[in-house]
């Protein structure tokens, strides 16, 4: 009886020390999924030296915050373009490239803590509501901000949001309390920003950026400068960061015959495309300049580049950014957003112009700074015509590719009237402020932008005015040099701002315009 029991516990506890022997071998071995591919175990490193930091580092850490930071810094890595977008900046982004947001239709900024608007467009739910450009918002649904220590992104907050949804603004207008409820509606984010006569037949075009619906624009600025006498067109780029490709494609295929070439696009898991040129652009006739300086980049390379490759117009300024990189977006589970350079592209001629990057993030946009202090914003630099990036036109004219759009024209930086005062001025609110101030009670003075340009100068009581208000409101102190060596730069700032309040940019570049060097060579090119 007593060797049977003992046979019946021996299998029993070989089985239980064979399991415990399993155990403890598992728990002692190094954890390795075998069937975990490179690319997960390159992944499952980064989440364990997160964890690590985030559990034992000497100070506190945003773990999310250190995972995004790395992802950035090694898209940066690649190349100075692709970048990651976290999803709160994510529809911010979104609204200037599809060109509107649900809004209520209103310009303003801040004056001594009060929200002032400044314009309010037309046809927007905010002037079906009676809002007017003067008011002062005191009040946002129920929310007090009239004195508050409020930032214009809050405020945009506060305004923004779903098309056909109420917000109750209370504002200030002539003493009066005033209550009104607006219907939030879609609100266009313009890019065309301004389209006047330059003379009789010569009709300018700003644009600012590159959206979805920037050659809708475009197409309806041009068709009203026809109806006034348009025969030669001025398109300004300075400044533009660039934006959607189609839409600077769709605005070069205006001005060529059918067929004809307008951007190749290749990457190495990108199909190599060539953009080519349609047979209804209605602009054929009309002779064009393009003005583009150092910021001046992508799409706004791309429709220079177009022009001048074609030998279709003249590009004037100073040598573009050099951004030859296409990306594409690829949505991400949180609602972020991965931005990614898929090709390069080329010009008509086989030209890339992306400038050289060496990983250093930093350099590679501070390039800006360095051309104006090694010169080349006041005269051409030579060395950047290398004989292996030369190409030809079908006309015969030579362009050069590796690092942006040289023009065929160039213009030097204008620095006439520059002074630390006047920098000081101008990256303070003073000449808006101001300018808001001086329009309360002759918003109704003056017809039209022509006419303000035309007949309005500022005199020296005038400016005596400004320069007193920016040391009294500003802090900004009187530089006597400083003021003697700038006062017709000021004067002609301050205008600009005074017609920027009445007709928005339209009204801000016909003053600024009409002593623009860039501009006054364009004129004297095409005539």
């Amino acid at each position: 009886m007593e060797n049977n029991r003992t046979a019946y516990w021996i299998p029993l506890v070989m089985a239980l020390c064979m399991a415990i022997g399993l155990y403890m071998g598992n728990s002692l071995a190094p954890k390795v999924d075998p069937i975990m591919t490179s690319g997960e175990q390159r992944y499952q490193k980064i989440q364990d030296i997160i964890r690590i930091l985030d559990e034992r580092y000497v100070d506190s850490l945003d773990g999310q915050q250190l995972f995004e930071g790395m992802i950035a810094d090694m898209l940066h890595s690649l190349d100075p373009h692709s970048n990651y977008i976290p999803a709160e900046e994510l529809k911010a982004m979104n609204e200037a490239i599809e060109g509107k947001f649900g809004g209520v239709g209103v310009r303003f900024f801040i004056i001594r803590d009060t929200v002032c608007i400044t314009n309010v467009i037309p046809y927007s739910p905010a002037l079906r509501a009676g809002l007017k450009a003067g008011d002062k918002v005191i009040e946002v649904d129920g929310k007090s901000i009239a004195g508050k220590k409020i930032s214009n992104d809050d405020l945009m907050g506060m305004l923004k949001g779903q098309e056909g949804t109420n917000v109750k603004v209370t504002v200030l207008r002539d003493g009066k309390t005033l209550k009104k409820v607006v219907t939030r509606g879609s609100i266009p984010v313009q890019s065309v920003v301004a389209s006047y006569m330059l003379t009789k037949d010569i009709g300018y075009v700003r644009i600012d950026q590159f959206s979805v619906v920037t050659a809708e624009e475009f197409r309806a600025a041009a068709e009203d400068l026809r109806s006034q006498g348009l025969e030669k067109m001025v398109i300004d780029l300075r400044n533009n960061g660039g934006g959607v490709l189609t839409s600077a494609t769709d605005i070069v295929d205006e001005f060529l015959g059918a067929n004809v070439p307008i951007v190749e696009t290749r990457g190495e898991h990108s199909p190599t495309y060539t953009y080519r040129a349609t047979s209804r652009g209605n602009l054929k006739d009309v002779d064009v300049v393009v003005l583009v300086n150092s910021n001046s980049a992508s799409a706004s390379e791309i429709l220079a580049g177009a022009i001048q490759d074609n030998d279709r117009g003249t590009v004037i300024g100073r040598r573009s950014f050099g951004k030859g990189l296409v990306q594409e977006d690829f949505g991400l589970r949180d609602g972020s957003n991965l931005r990614l350079t898929i090709a390069r592209y080329y010009t008509p001629t086989g030209r890339c112009i992306q400038k050289p990057y060496s990983d250093d993030y930093n350099a590679y946009y501070e390039d800006q700074m360095e051309r104006y202090d090694n010169g080349e914003m006041f005269q051409v630099d030579s060395s950047l015509f290398v004989d292996s990036l030369k190409f030809t036109t079908p006309g015969g004219k030579t362009v050069y590719g590796g690092g942006g759009i040289m023009p065929d024209i160039f213009v030097p930086y204008d620095s006439t009237g520059s002074s630390w005062y006047f920098t000081e001025l101008r990256y303070s609110s003073v000449f808006s402020t101001f300018a808001f101030d001086f329009v309360q009670n002759k918003r109704n003075k003056w017809k039209s932008a022509k006419k303000f340009n035309a007949t309005f100068e500022v005199s020296n009581s005038l400016l005596d005015r400004f320069v007193a208000f920016a040391e009294e409101e500003h802090g900004i102190e009187k530089k006597e040099k400083d003021l003697a060596r700038s006062k017709a730069l000021i004067a002609r700032t301050l205008k600009a701002e005074i017609a920027r309040q009445l007709w928005v940019e339209q009204g801000y570049y016909q003053v600024y315009n009409s002593k623009d060097k860039d501009v006054l060579k364009a004129i004297q090119h095409l005539r």
